[in-house]
């Protein structure tokens, strides 16, 4: 099982380096709305990935895994991972794959988000009473049989409806390079033998307070047995391969480089490597910060549960976008 999971870590690696949605300057230009491709690979993702997920449920091969929708956590942590999502440029498991392309700052987001893990882990109880109210599992299609007709239909629909949009913003861009759709469409396949083979939801989050209350010695606690050891093992692995996926590729295409400072960083920030640093490092701080409050990422929330329709990864996906681009606006001006 640990081949699988570090070929199918190699494989979602691949598909984002691809269209390059795991790069600095594509993430950071969707946060001041000059590259529309992490939200047409998202949502194309979410689309294709709903079809395929409903074809899987309905033949016995699968399960929902959704989310529980805590107001607070999912409200706050959601906005909250969209600042830092902005400022650092990366995404939970984008990270892996950029280091292994060369880039530094990626690594200084990564030491962020373990010490931003560790203190979620250490001010976990304290923060239960203020994430509420649960309202429970919720999907858009958790009340209908599975099996019907309508069922399918109703997500025949809902997954056009994402493609289309990212069709659209293509059309608004008036670019002719669809390397986002096939990119979307590997890592849809990708989630959907994760949910088969691992029973499980595609994620990256998880990972970094896994590795920090190792290293802390921070796991004799119920926050870590129940919820960060089974899921941050898997994604330790998954994101190896992402990891090698990321070095592989670019030694292969002879693009593998050390880097701090990016193009679109610099056209903003300017070239100073320590502030590139510091700053990556709050932005990773305040990413799984975030992550750890809404209990997902990008990959795990907005992917996995956009496929099953999941009404706390939708809503998640909103505040997310709207820190992240409220941020892009105040962030990144000359």
């Amino acid at each position: 099982m640990t081949i699988i999971i570090i070929l199918l870590g190699f494989a979602f690696g691949f598909f984002l380096q691809y269209s390059k949605v795991n790069t600095f300057n594509t993430i950071s230009k969707m946060a001041i709305l000059e590259d529309f491709t992490v939200v047409k690979t998202i949502a194309t993702a979410i689309g294709i990935g709903a079809i395929l997920l409903s074809i899987e449920i309905s033949f016995g091969l699968a399960s929902y895994h959704i989310k529980p929708f805590i107001v607070g956590g999912i409200v706050v942590g959601g906005f909250v991972f969209g600042v830092g999502m902005s400022i650092l440029g990366y995404c939970p498991g984008t990270m892996p794959v950029s280091l292994g392309q060369g880039s530094i700052d990626a690594l200084a987001g990564m030491l962020g988000g373990f010490v931003a893990s560790f203190a979620f882990t250490v001010l976990n109880p304290y923060l239960q009473n203020l994430l509420g109210p649960d309202l429970g599992k919720l999907s858009l299609i958790f009340n209908m049989d599975q099996t019907s007709a309508l069922h399918f239909l109703f997500v025949f629909l809902i997954g056009t409806l994402f493609i289309a949009i990212s069709f659209w913003l293509n059309k608004v861009e008036k670019k002719k390079d669809f390397k986002w759709f096939y990119s979307a469409l590997g890592i849809s396949v990708v989630a959907s033998i994760i949910f088969a083979v691992s029973d499980r939801g595609l994620g990256a989050s998880t990972f970094y307070p896994y590795i920090a209350d190792i290293i802390t010695g921070t796991t004799d606690n119920d926050y870590f047995i129940k919820h960060v050891e089974k899921s941050g093992s898997y994604e330790m692995i998954f994101l190896m391969g992402a990891f090698l996926s990321g070095l592989i590729f670019s030694l292969i295409k002879k693009e593998f480089k050390l880097k701090i400072v990016h193009e679109n960083w610099a056209r903003f920030k300017g070239n100073s490597n320590i502030k590139r640093l510091i700053w990556a490092f709050i932005g990773g701080f305040i990413l799984l910060f975030g992550a750890r409050l809404a209990s997902g990422c990008t990959s795990g929330h907005i992917i996995s549960g956009g496929m099953q329709l999941a009404v706390s990864s939708l809503v998640f996906a909103v505040f997310v976008f709207a820190g992240f681009l409220l941020t892009g606006k105040l962030f990144y001006k000359k």
